[in-house]
């Protein structure tokens, strides 16, 4: 059984997806719809801009998903169809790749909803005052303790369990730094603060949630071709207003991906095709799962390797 899986952020990279869009229009029609929709030349910037532009929020979040369509795009043109998978699945930002991979959401409004994410994350607190941290080496349970014990006041909350090796603290700038310091006392292998420009998935979040509650308001969402494993709950939805009652929790609400992987394998998955740039959630899933597969698609090379059985 086999699982579609789609990247959150920070796997952007310039350059990325061009090859696709060379190679297969349906492809390009994926970053054409995307730059309509956003009336800008995003597509402009994925390929030949600087990464700090690319990176920042607004822009990385739509970037990514795009990428991803049009490695989804390029696998359909070369036979393999969204429904060959049993679930679908995304971290954080890619949830809603996975939603418009599925035919829930439409490019355009991923687009259009992901720009407003992105905004609303960087707007919902001021600059300098959050932080993430990874903690790499400490059970979710010390990492817990740490994070409680840190905040003295203030926000500081997991945001992530990414895998068994690493969990993400975020909050107030303040408290994660402390947490830092208390993982390594506690015996974190290494504790470091990540370079964002906003504490997601977190508390402070929440003017982002009410943000996000309201575009999704204005957009119609159908039920996916194939159920999609949410973030929050680490289980398939396939009811529309449910998932949309999930997309504005997961904005403060945990990235439960370990779970999700956990639950996929339970249910019978043994194939995992991370769908977009980069191979960060392969290997998470290496960490979680050593008995199911991961390949990562996201140049011509790995479609045309991944439908002729050779990945």
């Amino acid at each position: 059984m086999r699982a579609f899986i789609f990247p959150g952020q920070g796997a952007q990279t310039i350059g990325m997806g061009q090859a696709l869009a060379a190679a297969y229009p349906t492809a390009k029609a994926v970053f054409d719809e995307v730059d309509e929709a956003l009336g800008q030349d995003l597509s402009g910037l994925i390929w030949e801009g600087d990464i700090e532009t690319l990176t920042l929020t607004a822009n990385a979040q739509p970037a990514l998903m795009a990428t991803s369509l049009a490695a989804m795009k390029a696998l359909e043109s070369e036979g393999v169809s969204i429904t060959d998978a049993a679930f679908v699945a995304g971290h954080s930002l890619g949830e809603y790749a996975a939603l418009a991979a599925a035919g829930a959401l439409t490019i355009a409004d991923t687009a259009r909803l992901l720009r407003i994410r992105g905004d609303a994350m960087q707007a919902a607190v001021p600059a300098g005052e959050g932080a993430m941290a990874a903690i790499l080496g400490l059970d979710i349970a010390a990492v817990e303790q740490v994070a409680n014990d840190a905040a003295q006041g203030a926000v500081c909350e997991v945001a992530n369990e990414n895998d068994p090796a690493q969990t993400v603290v975020s909050g107030e700038k303040s408290a994660i730094e402390r947490a830092v310091e208390m993982a390594k006392e506690a015996g974190a292998k290494r504790a470091v603060m990540l370079p964002v420009s906003a504490p997601f998935h977190c508390s402070l979040m929440a003017p982002a949630a009410e943000r996000m509650q309201a575009a999704l308001a204005e957009v119609e969402l159908k039920t996916p071709a194939v159920p999609v494993v949410a973030n929050v709950v680490a289980s398939s939805v396939t009811d529309p207003s449910e998932i949309k009652d999930l997309l504005v929790k997961q904005v403060t609400g945990r990235v439960r991906w370990r779970a999700s992987v956990d639950w996929m394998a339970a249910q019978g998955v043994t194939e995992m095709w991370e769908i977009g740039s980069g191979k960060a959630l392969s290997g998470m899933i290496r960490r979680i799962n050593r008995d199911v597969t991961c390949t990562a698609i996201g140049t011509p090379d790995d479609v045309k390797a991944a439908t002729s059985g050779t990945a």
